[in-house]
Formats: structure tokens, sequence, C-alpha cells
């Protein structure tokens, strides 16, 4: 069955509920309640699923089930043995700190994943700037460095790299990319610096002196979990899951319908649920469910409304214009509104299928294709809040700490303002072949530095009139 643009409508409405009903006067109240937030992805989810069901097979609606159990499950695992590790202490959130926590939560994701970093930082993150009334743009780079473009390296890093990985993408490839990683998270870091300094330079005067007398040394409580988080990860790296594809084709064996890697992940959350610090989990990081619970609400409708938008993208695909621009344009456009990981994997079949461009082939996929849909699916998918399943954590953990994150709108404007530079500078640099555009990517590169400059003079000069 072929399917027509219309299908990816109650994709879209998904999207415009979750970007415009928590700013009208009217549905704001009604959205906050996790009811609704569930009623909604089902009145909308559940039809799509059951005509896709009809229309393409049930092979196809139980695959999408399969990896949204296998999303949420990882997600949930990471939420809870994070919520258990504590760091204790509090160091002064200077720009200085905050972008050295930023920058080791950007080379953690590689070696931990994204999802893993992500949780793993943001309430230490939090816990140092709680003294400041600036917090949001701390947030959001965060969403930008540890919970995206910091997870490059290595298919630990990302799940779209982790689907290469499993189509015979070598382990190593992706150090390939470190060029692109370290010029991104350097730049992101560079930027964060100069928005840090000058929104430190406007802090009240009696927060800096809070923040600067009311220091401790740090310290690790609830260490414990480190041993689940390991295993969560090794889970990811070597257990087998639920093959959906050789269910669907009738080729399974029992194994295939085994959900080891999940059975493992979930062991090691109630382990580190049940057994871990009681205090650094209920006291110090104040932990509640909420944020699982609405991430779990909101991409259930997301996973199920995407079958079809997915399917279209498949059909679609073959017509469009591919390149090396267009490759990390296309998968990096479609990765921030969908998820980067099936979405890497339908670029990642068509380019082994377009004309050859020459050069070296990795896995049946010419590397000069590899490479910009790997960008484009890591990178990208910090533009929205779906785009990569921990921005969306993070930002509810953050919300639940009193920072008020932008909507869903708003954070794509600021993603717009601060990220999509500095993507457009490395795209310019590193794939597209004419001096004027490794020109331009200088100059992108230059501005970029040069405003965080200002921001940060511009920041230091308000610190002293303070004092």
């Amino acid at each position: 069955m072929h399917l027509q643009w219309w299908s990816t409508l109650p994709f879209a409405v998904m999207l415009a509920s979750i970007a415009v009903l928590p700013l009208l006067p009217a549905t704001a109240h009604w959205w906050e309640k996790r009811s609704s937030q569930l009623g909604l992805a089902l009145v909308l989810g559940l039809p799509v699923a059951l005509w896709m069901w009809f229309a393409l097979g049930w092979e196809v609606v139980f695959h999408s089930v399969v990896e949204y159990a296998q999303f949420i499950s990882l997600l949930l695992a990471l939420f809870v043995v994070s919520g258990g590790i504590f760091l204790k202490g509090d160091i002064e959130a200077t720009p200085r700190n905050n972008t050295i926590f930023l920058a080791v939560g950007g080379v953690l994701a590689s070696f931990v994943g994204t999802t893993g970093a992500a949780m793993l930082l943001i309430r230490p993150l939090l816990n140092t700037n709680q003294e400041r009334r600036y917090r949001v743009h701390t947030v959001l780079y965060a969403i930008f460095v540890v919970a995206n473009c910091g997870g490059l390296l290595t298919p630990l890093g990302d799940p779209p790299l982790f689907l290469g990985f499993l189509r015979g993408v070598p382990f190593t490839w992706t150090f390939h990319l470190a060029p692109e990683w370290l010029f991104v998270n350097l730049l992101l870091l560079v930027s964060y610096y100069g928005l840090d300094s000058w929104y430190h330079g406007r802090e009240p005067a009696a927060a800096v002196r809070e923040d600067r007398t009311d220091v401790e040394p740090l310290g690790l409580r609830g260490a414990s979990n480190l041993l689940w988080f390991a295993v969560i990860i090794a889970a990811v790296a070597f257990a087998p899951s639920v093959d959906a594809e050789a269910i669907g084709h009738g080729s399974a064996t029992l194994l295939d319908w085994l959900p080891l890697r999940e059975l493992i992940m979930l062991g090691a959350a109630a382990c580190s649920f049940l057994l871990g610090d009681k205090r650094a989990r209920f006291e110090d990081n104040q932990f509640e469910w909420g944020p699982i619970a609405e991430v779990a609400s909101l991409f259930i409708g997301i996973f199920l409304t995407m079958i079809p938008a997915l399917h279209y993208l498949d059909e679609v695909a073959g017509s469009l214009p591919l390149n090396h621009i267009t490759f990390f344009v296309f998968t990096g456009g479609l990765s921030s509104v969908l998820d980067n990981a099936p979405t890497y994997a339908t670029f990642f079949e068509i380019a082994g299928q377009v004309p050859h461009p020459g050069g070296a082939v990795v896995a049946g996929v010419p590397e000069a294709y590899l490479v910009p849909i790997s960008l484009g699916a890591v990178f990208c998918g910090a533009i929205t809040y779906i785009g990569n399943g921990p921005n969306f954590m993070v930002k509810s953990v953050a919300e639940a700490r009193g920072v008020a994150m932008p909507s869903f709108g708003g954070y794509v404007g600021q993603a717009v303002m601060h990220l999509v530079p500095v993507l457009t500078s490395m795209v310019c640099l590193f794939i597209a072949h004419s001096w004027w555009a490794k020109l331009v990517g200088l100059l992108l590169a230059a501005l970029v530095v040069a405003n965080s400059v200002r921001l940060a003079v511009k920041g230091r000069r308000l610190a002293l009139a303070d004092a």
C-alpha cells in the first residue's frame, strides 16, 4: 500500500499539541495533568495503529511497539539508577565550573550514552546552580552537548550509531568523526561560556554571595548505584533483545522473543531502587516519578503516529535529491522531529542504493554518505525536545526542580539561535567541498567565538560594576 502525504497528519497534530496546548490559557492547566497527556497520545495513536495494522500488517505495529518498549525501558532504568546517585557538596556555579561540567558530560556521552550521561549529570548541574536565578540556558546547553552532540564517538553514544553497528559498521569507525565531534562541542562550550558569563554578571549580588560562600567539598553519595549503571550500559552493548524483524518474518526462535536486555536493565533499576541509598534518592535528589511518566505518556503517541510518517518517508526518499549535503539536511532535519534512530536506519539503507560517489565503502554504504548521515542523526536530534529521548527527560527533571523551561517552540527558537549556526559552520567546513562554503564556515565559527568573547567581557563588566 502506498501512503499519501495526509497519512502524516496525526503525527503533525501530535507535535502541534505538544507545542501549542501548554501555551493556551484554556488548555494549559488541562495539559499539566498526566492523564490528559496520555489520553491525547492514545486518542491520536491507537486509531493510527489500527489503521496501519489493517493497511500494512500487524508486523509494522508490532515493530513500533517493541521499539517503544525498548526505548522507555532504557530511559526508565537510567532515570531510576541516576536518581540514586548524588554528587554532594556545592561548588561555586561560575561560568568556568559550569563549562567544565558540560565538557565532562560531553565526553561521558560517547561512552555511557547520551541518555546515561544526561541523567547522571543533570541533577548535579542543577544542584550546583541552585542559588543562581538564570539557569535555563545551562539546561539548554546540557541538552545540546550532553544529551546529543557529545555522543558521536562510539556506537554506545547514541541509538542511531548503535543501529549502524548492528548493520555492520565497525565499532571503531565512529572515531573517524572525532574532528567533527571536537569542533561542534568545543564551539558550543565556547558559546556557552560567553552566554553564562553574561548571565552571571546579571545575577543579583545576594545570589552571587550566597553561591560563593555556600561552598562544600564535592563527594559522591549512593556510589553503589554506579554498579547498576554499568550493568545497564553493558546490557545495551551486549545483551540481545526482542527481534521484531525475525518475529515478523516468521523465522524467530524462542530467544528472539526474549527481552533479555530490558529484563537486565529493569532488574538493575529495581535493585538500585530497593537497595540504594534512600537519603541520596529522596532527600538529596528529591526523586519523583513525574518526569519519566510524562515522557512515557507523550512518546507512546509519538511512536504510534510516527508509523505512517516513517513509511511515507521511506517511499519518497528515493526521489529526493541526495548528495553529501542533502544527506545531512534530510537526516538531520527529520531526526529533529522523528525519532533519530529509525530516521538514520532509513537513510542508511537508501545510501547503499544510490549511485556510488567513489571512495571507501563501510557496511555497504559509501563513507562519503555515511558521515553526513551519522552527523545529522546525532547532532540534529538536539534541535527539538523530541529529537532524542533524553531531551524531554532533561526538560522534565529541570522543571521538577523549578526551572521554567521554554515551550516546544521556544526551545526550537533557542536551538536555531545557539545550535544551528554551529552545525551550519561544521557542515560548511567538514562536508561541503567548495572553497566558498569553507569560507562561510570559518566566518560563522568566527562570529560565534566573537559573540562569546563580547558576552564574556560584558558579563565581567556587569559583575565588576555590581561588586
